[in-house]
């Protein structure tokens, strides 16, 4: 239980992180550039969560007790 758990808080914080990282990408169309876009998105916390959030995933998955 304690696996699923952490699990699902992985894939949460990595589905909030990856939908604002595509919600920003509205700015493209308005004229800014891609190493633009991407300056503003490293100073944004809710786009760390993508990542913090992969990174929680492959941890459970990698400690994951295997019973074969």
């Amino acid at each position: 239980m304690f696996y699923i758990f952490w699990f699902l808080i992985g894939f949460g914080l990595t589905v909030t992180g990856g939908v604002t990282i595509i919600a920003y990408m509205n700015f493209l169309p308005a004229g800014i550039t891609w190493v633009e876009y991407f300056s503003f998105i490293s100073t944004r916390i809710e786009c760390y969560f993508f990542f913090i959030g992969i990174l929680i995933m492959l941890v459970v998955l990698y400690c994951y007790p295997n019973n074969s």
